[in-house]
């Protein structure tokens, strides 16, 4: 992908999650598609947007009356059965189970893009969900009137946890060396499972070297986070790799001013300061 290219897809998603839209108004679903677009530079995004409108559609037509039990129940069987969403299980790194074209292609995903897929379905048909970031394993949790809280588990088949079972998922993960806390299972915002939804891609490509890919991630991170500094300088240290030499002392730049005392600030100025050297020569 041309750097014209990336910056189109950095201004897409920013139309999305900028500074000046609320949580609230983050479009979910055509931010998780512009994602998307890292891999598939000319996806329609308002085609797949649409798929949603039609599940909706059947979910609502299956569960007219909005009583919360009833619209589990239908969006279960719309997304679970009829359109056979599921975990992957076979292939839990692969890129695609984070391309919500692809999940909704092959019915395929991880427990992130599955969420996102129900919590929006179920947006529509007036069922407000919340996301929960727990280690590892994302889940949706619902409200009830009466204030109780249900934890659902999209990457099984919409499955109703208790903390109990919140823990042995854990203890699956992290061979019982983490225990639940109570934060874990909090609500997070929109913006936050587009940040955690990114630096799973990032997790994948940083993984096999690819640095150009996950350089468009971290241009993306940055259009939630402009103000990270660790998001900076890992930006700044991929931008280095690629050879975008310029590029990269702005962001050790931004870095240094951003956090001057850090624990690595004096080694991150002698790499800015080699940078500038041999940019000079170059000149």
């Amino acid at each position: 992908m041309h750097y014209t290219t990336a910056a189109n897809l950095i201004e897409s998603f920013s139309v999305f999650v900028g500074p000046g839209i609320s949580d609230d108004d983050v479009d979910l679903i055509r931010a998780a598609l512009v994602i998307a677009r890292t891999e598939y530079p000319d996806l329609d995004v308002e085609s797949y947007a649409s798929k949603l409108e039609d599940l909706a559609r059947r979910v609502a037509a299956k569960a007219p009356a909005l009583e919360s039990r009833e619209t589990f129940s239908a969006l279960n069987h719309v997304l679970f059965e009829e359109v056979n969403l599921r975990g992957n299980r076979e292939d839990y790194y692969d890129p695609k189970n984070s391309f919500l074209n692809d999940v909704l292609d092959r019915g395929l995903g991880i427990p992130i893009t599955l969420a996102i897929v129900y919590m929006e379905v179920a947006r529509r048909v007036g069922l407000p969900l919340a996301g929960v970031g727990m280690p590892g394993h994302f889940l949706l949790k619902h409200f009830s009137d009466d204030g109780r809280e249900t934890l659902i588990d999209c990457f099984n088949r919409g499955d109703v946890l208790s903390r109990q079972e919140c823990q042995s998922r854990l203890d699956e993960i992290y061979s019982g060396e983490m225990r639940l806390r109570p934060e874990f299972l909090q609500p997070i915002s929109r913006r936050q499972i587009l940040t955690r939804m990114l630096n799973n891609l990032k997790t994948v490509y940083l993984s096999t070297r690819n640095f150009r890919k996950a350089l468009l991630v971290s241009d993306l991170t940055l259009v939630i986070h402009p103000q990270s500094s660790d998001d900076i300088k890992q930006r700044a240290l991929l931008r280095y790799s690629l050879g975008l030499h310029r590029l990269a002392a702005e962001d050790l730049g931004d870095y240094l001013q951003a956090s001057p005392s850090a624990s690595d600030a004096e080694e991150i100025r002698q790499m800015l300061l080699s940078i500038r050297r041999m940019l000079a020569l170059m000149n």
